[in-house]
């Protein structure tokens, strides 16, 4: 890699996903400006980020133990597992406190044209918590928070094809309209996601 060290430093800052050239930047400056104490404990806390931090052997999702904190949970409602894309999506979740029960993380959506295909992703380890008779609850509901765009779409026909024949309910993520959104600004196939998902008050 050429350049000088703020180059360099820059060029790899600007490889995380949302970093532009000119974010990437800005944080070096920062880092430049700041106390050579905080360089040290970004430094110290990256190096060591691999070696502290593993994947959940039950659900997949990135810990400090394994099994995780949620998958050990004995308040958790084991019944129901919400199948998510990445780690990322459980913390976006749990941040709402809404879901109470346990998860999947598959590490990816179907997606061939970029090469991921079923046999890519954890999906012969979800089907295998259903049968496993160690859980300590039967799995009554699988809940499908993808993203609805195509290769979620895709992903989440997929799996409502494997698991048709099981004695358990899949359910997926009502899409519709954002709070405060605005009838007039949104897209046909929100608005029409909406009226499916609609619910009685």
């Amino acid at each position: 890699m050429a350049g000088n060290a703020l180059d360099r430093l820059t060029a790899l800052f600007s490889k995380l996903p949302g970093i532009g050239k000119k974010s990437a930047g800005r944080i070096v400056y920062h880092i430049l400006d700041s106390s050579p104490a905080l360089a040290d404990t970004l430094a110290k806390e990256l190096s060591a980020l691999h070696k502290s931090i593993l994947r959940c052997g039950i659900c997949g999702c990135f810990t400090e133990t394994d099994p995780c904190s949620v998958c050990i949970d004995s308040d958790r409602d084991a019944s129901v597992i919400c199948v998510v894309e990445c780690a990322q999506d459980v913390r976006i979740i749990e941040e709402g406190r809404e879901f109470t029960g346990v998860y999947h993380v598959l590490g990816g959506l179907i997606a061939p044209l970029e090469g991921i295909n079923p046999a890519n992703l954890s999906i012969d380890k979800l089907i295998s918590r259903l049968h496993n008779p160690g859980n300590r609850q039967q799995v009554k509901e699988i809940i499908l928070a993808l993203n609805p765009t195509i290769e979620g779409d895709t992903t989440a026909l997929y799996l409502q094809k494997i698991f048709k024949d099981y004695p358990v309910l899949i359910t997926r993520l009502a899409s519709g309209m954002p709070v405060g959104g605005n009838i007039e600004y949104i897209d046909k196939l929100t608005l029409s996601r909406s009226f499916r998902g609609r619910i009685k008050i």
